[in-house]
């Protein structure tokens, strides 16, 4: 947890010239203050729920590690039975033994009641408070199995350890104050990552690059909040021009990097959660071979027969570090029978839901009924169109397609050539990504729609306080919009966040993290 900054008093102030006897400065950080407040803190102490925070309390188990066959899974422990069911539970190989913290210990994992081995392990003890969770941990590293380690997180809820909830090491985290919640949301962003851009995003999260970045911001809110409090305090007191000007020049340094923040926010959730994208268009246009081609790999069944593609087909592709599900859907067309009518229905559907459309025409051939009721379907739709099979005569001109699609992006290619698929890739990035940001240790990415809504509020109250000065509102009404900015902040490290948002955000992890 970060020591909290300490106010001068008055009379100190005077002392060491921070300030002039009968005038107060608005702008400088002192003065008298009603009650102590300090920079972002990692430990989330509004409102701690009963079981969590001491480390008197429960004692939580689970497997942290997937279930199937593998090498090694892993049963974590954490709370303060974490040390008693290891002795309990673990026989050494080799004595005399001593449990020595951070250290891995060689043995059998034993059921106490029946007396038999049950797995020949790796045990390591941690304790508090250098562990994730600043409670003591216990980590037993079995053979993988289904059937090997619940055996042995049974044995170990048998001696007093409890089932951990989704997130609940995390969450424990959390809220002992090693980590703060953008940390915490970083952990299930980097299990999620499926691309090296949206892995870094993540990692800048987790760092604390961004809680650093939000606790310089709040350290200039509250040396402004202390000033304008000072000046209740003292009303005779007048506001020097001076001061008030470069009070304005400090918010709008502010909310410019605010700006620049939830100005990230649309490429960083494409990069964060990925987009969808539909393969849309007439039987037997290319929408299968597109697929394969762009994969890299025989994903989806091409043949000459019209419908062959019944049921949606969904992968993923790395588009220059974008995630973009790829669904190849069914030929939309008046359906001949009532498999080919549902694969219709579902296509249409998942066309409504994508974020994006490739529109694939047949260059090969006349646009016909076929093609203009589904250009009509999907003229608000954000879309790239391909022109597909340029390897044979073309029988549609780009200037007719330009003219019909005048503001979306026309790419021609060959699905079964192989050609012009670098164009389209392009093409494609260019229509996901405006401002060509790319994560980097020296470039902040806002990718968390709760993170973006609560610096939408401080930059509005920001905004406000700015609007306040220039206008000559009450202080009292700048006090109050500075506070209202100063929760925000803390809303988004977790100062101020509600235990029901809490809960939202740890349920979305596996149970064991």
């Amino acid at each position: 947890m970060h020591p909290r900054k300490k106010w001068l008093g008055e009379e100190a102030a005077l002392k060491q010239g921070k300030i002039k006897k009968g005038a107060f400065n608005p702008v400088i950080r002192i003065i008298r203050r009603k009650e102590e407040v300090g920079p972002l803190s990692r430990c989330h102490t509004s409102h701690p729920p009963k079981g969590y925070c001491s480390r008197e309390e429960e004692t939580i188990a689970a497997i942290s590690t997937p279930l199937g066959v593998s090498g090694i899974g892993i049963v974590r422990v954490s709370g303060p039975l974490a040390e008693p069911i290891a002795h309990r539970l673990f026989r050494p190989k080799s004595e005399p033994f001593q449990l020595i913290s951070h250290h891995f210990n060689y043995g059998e994992i034993v059921d106490p009641h029946k007396g038999g081995a049950i797995d020949e392990v790796l045990l390591v003890l941690m304790k508090a408070p250098r562990t994730y969770t600043r409670e003591d941990i216990l980590e037993i590293h079995c053979h993988g199995g289904y059937f090997n380690l619940q055996k042995v997180l049974e044995l170990v809820l048998s001696e007093g350890a409890r089932m951990a909830h989704p997130g609940e090491f995390t969450k424990r985290a959390f809220l002992n104050g090693r980590i703060d919640l953008t940390q915490a949301e970083a952990v299930i962003d980097l299990i999620n990552a499926k691309t090296m851009e949206s892995l870094e995003i993540a990692n800048q999260q987790l760092r604390g690059d961004f809680f650093r970045e939000l606790n310089s911001l709040k350290e200039g809110m509250i040396e402004k909040l202390v000033s304008v409090e000072a000046l209740l305090d003292f009303p005779e007191e007048e506001i020097e021009p001076a001061s008030l000007s470069e009070a304005k020049h400090s918010f709008e340094k502010m909310i410019k990097k605010l700006e620049e923040w939830i100005g990230t926010y649309e490429e960083g959730r494409v990069f964060r959660e990925g987009i969808s994208c539909a393969i849309v268009g007439k039987t037997n246009v290319g929408k299968s071979s597109l697929l394969n081609v762009l994969l890299k790999r025989e994903r989806a069944i091409v043949t000459p027969i019209p419908g062959t593609t019944r049921d949606i087909i969904e992968e993923i592709l790395n588009l220059n570090g974008i995630p973009v599900r790829l669904i190849d859907t069914a030929g939309l067309r008046k359906a001949t029978d009532t498999i080919e009518q549902e694969g219709v229905k579902r296509a249409k559907g998942r066309v409504a839901e994508s974020d994006f459309i490739l529109l694939m025409v047949d260059r090969s051939r006349p646009i016909d009924i076929d093609d203009e009721e589904i250009f009509e379907e999907v003229k608000a739709k954000k879309k790239v169109v391909v022109m597909n099979k340029k390897d044979l005569p073309s029988r549609v001109s780009i200037e007719e397609m330009k003219d019909r699609f005048r503001d979306d992006p026309i790419v021609s290619i060959s699905a079964l050539k192989n050609c012009g698929i670098k164009e389209l890739k392009e093409a494609i990035y260019e229509l996901l990504i405006r401002r060509k940001v790319r994560p980097s240790p020296e470039y902040l990415i806002i990718a968390n729609v709760r993170h973006k809504r609560a610096l939408d509020r401080v930059k509005e109250s920001l905004s406000n306080t700015l609007r306040g000065l220039e206008q000559g509102y009450p202080l009292e009404f700048i006090a109050f919009e500075l506070r209202s900015a100063l929760e925000g902040l803390g809303e988004v490290a977790g100062e101020t966040t509600s235990e029901e948002v809490l809960n939202r955000i740890f349920e979305q992890f596996c149970v064991g993290k």
